[in-house]
């Protein structure tokens, strides 16, 4: 053997007798301390619940303007897009014609009046000559005829002259109601009205106020009912009701409104009732057909717990959040959840004033194990 060899030999024999040396009888093993993990107390304040719920606004008014008479476009009296007030010209179709056709009625209502104020005065003349008996009765009879035919005609020819007014007026295309008009689908010169279908001119939809139809379901809708049982609310106090809509960009809820209307009836089919809320829409922020988001107050509010909603978690038992006990061993309380309040979540039941809910360290807490909490001051939301 080469002394190469015999060296190696020697270094390992030396190393296995130091650590043996080092294995004494008082080293054991030592656990490792308990994971830090932060803990707050559930925030006591006063919270609305609210309805919430999904929706859609629409228009209170729209419809197309229609030409009424047939006839050429002469004027398009509008920009495109241009928001306009009730009564605003928009269109004028070809006046002259149906002008001559109104003073052709005037004309003639002007003759039958004359004729009828002198059949009258004849009517009369025989009238008084009767009760005198210096006239017959054909003769008084023929009088009679004559004055009722001329009232009819002058009953017909003014309501000739109102027909060719109307007419007249029907030249002259006004907006409705106050709102934005679109795109025009005709052209000066063209010919509109002369179909059995009406000729769609365009089409106005007005934007201030607005409505936002959503649907609540029959449980919901069973609370709303005992809630207006319980606190008197009469139907027009319904439709005081305040409702709060955002836009799927916005944060909260920045519109307001209240309720308008309500079916009278749950939808079998969906087991949902139609309600509508109306909103003032001055800057028209929101235009038809928009998918809002939408909350009604249930109430007055009322006190409750609430904790981060972070802090939540949830297995097919449901919702639950962790807890230390005395002890410092965590534990897994089941919860009955509320809504939204800022970053904090409503809890409705299952927990107390007292507990410390985990909000920070969550990965490291395991149901039965201990922990070290670290109580925070303040809890994230307070508002």
């Amino acid at each position: 053997m080469d002394k190469a060899r015999i060296s190696r030999r020697t270094a390992i024999v030396w190393t296995g007798a130091l650590l043996l040396a080092g294995c004494g009888p008082d080293n054991q093993y030592v656990a490792p301390p308990p994971p830090k993990v932060v803990v707050a107390l559930p925030v006591q304040k006063s919270v609305t619940r609210y309805l919430e719920a999904t929706g859609n606004t629409a228009a209170v008014n729209s419809t197309d303007l229609v030409a009424r008479v047939p006839g050429f476009v002469q004027q398009v009296n509008y920009q495109d897009g241009a928001l306009v007030k009730k009564g605003t010209l928009l269109f004028t179709i070809e006046p002259e014609s149906y002008r001559v056709k109104l003073d052709q009625a005037k004309a003639a209502e002007v003759s039958t009046e004359a004729n009828l104020k002198q059949t009258k005065a004849a009517f009369d003349r025989q009238d008084a000559l009767l009760g005198q008996q210096t006239t017959t009765k054909a003769q008084y009879d023929t009088a009679l005829a004559a004055r009722d035919s001329a009232q009819s005609n002058a009953d017909q020819a003014r309501a000739n002259t109102r027909l060719a007014q109307i007419n007249y007026d029907y030249t002259q295309v006004s907006a409705p109601f106050d709102g934005i008009v679109t795109s025009r689908q005709v052209s000066v010169g063209q010919y509109v009205g002369g179909t059995s279908t009406p000729t769609v001119l365009a089409s106005i939809i007005q934007h201030d106020p607005i409505y936002v139809n959503f649907n609540i379901s029959e449980q919901d809708v069973l609370k709303i009912r005992e809630q207006v049982m319980r606190r008197g609310l009469t139907q027009d106090d319904l439709k005081k009701v305040p409702v709060e809509i955002g836009l799927q960009t916005e944060t909260g809820y920045p519109h307001a409104g209240t309720l308008d209307y309500a079916a009278p009836s749950v939808s079998q089919s969906t087991g949902t009732l139609v309600v509508r809320a109306i909103l003032q829409n001055p800057t028209r922020v929101l235009l038809p057909g928009y998918f809002v988001r939408v909350r009604v107050p249930l109430g007055e509010p009322k006190n409750a717990l609430l904790v981060p909603d972070v802090a939540l978690g949830s297995d097919q038992g449901g919702r639950y959040v962790l807890v230390v006990n005395k002890d410092n061993v965590v534990e897994q309380r089941k919860i009955e959840i509320g809504p939204v309040d800022g970053s904090m979540r409503v809890i409705e039941s299952g927990l107390a004033a007292d507990d410390k809910v985990i909000v920070s360290g969550l990965l490291h807490a395991i149901p039965g194990q201990k922990v070290e909490p670290q109580l925070r001051a303040e809890p994230a939301d307070r508002r």
